[in-house]
């Protein structure tokens, strides 16, 4: 049964940096792409943020947030990272973990399990 528990979110300021982690269990992590969605406060729809191949040897980021943050993957600990600096305040919202069918392909309509989420909140 594949699991995904995320952590590291919290309270930052604009500007501030914050590190979500992704520990997974349940699969062979390392044959799967992974990725980081979010949910704004408010919202219903869920936007995709970031992606990673299974080998980490692509990256794929939403216009929104590239050039900011940085994902990455651990394939020996099981563990996906999203390195989020220069916060804004629209980044604020619960995001969530993710797992791809597919090595390589990374969006929305490609991923089959979530994790519960890590809410995070950008104020002053």
């Amino acid at each position: 049964q594949v699991h995904l528990v995320e952590s590291g979110g919290g309270l930052a300021q604009p500007g501030g940096s914050l590190r979500l982690s992704c520990a997974a269990s349940g699969f062979t992590f390392s044959s799967y792409a992974m990725s980081w969605a979010r949910q704004a406060p408010g919202k219903g729809g869920l936007e995709w943020v970031s992606g990673i191949y299974s080998d980490g040897s692509g990256t794929e980021y939403a216009d929104s947030v590239k050039g900011r943050w940085t994902i990455s993957r651990d394939n020996a600990k099981n563990t996906l990272y999203l390195q989020m600096n220069s916060l804004k305040p629209e980044d604020t919202g619960m995001y969530y973990c993710s797992k791809s069918k597919y090595s390589d392909y990374v969006t929305l309509d490609a991923l089959d399990a979530w994790g519960q989420g890590t809410l995070v909140t950008v104020s002053s």
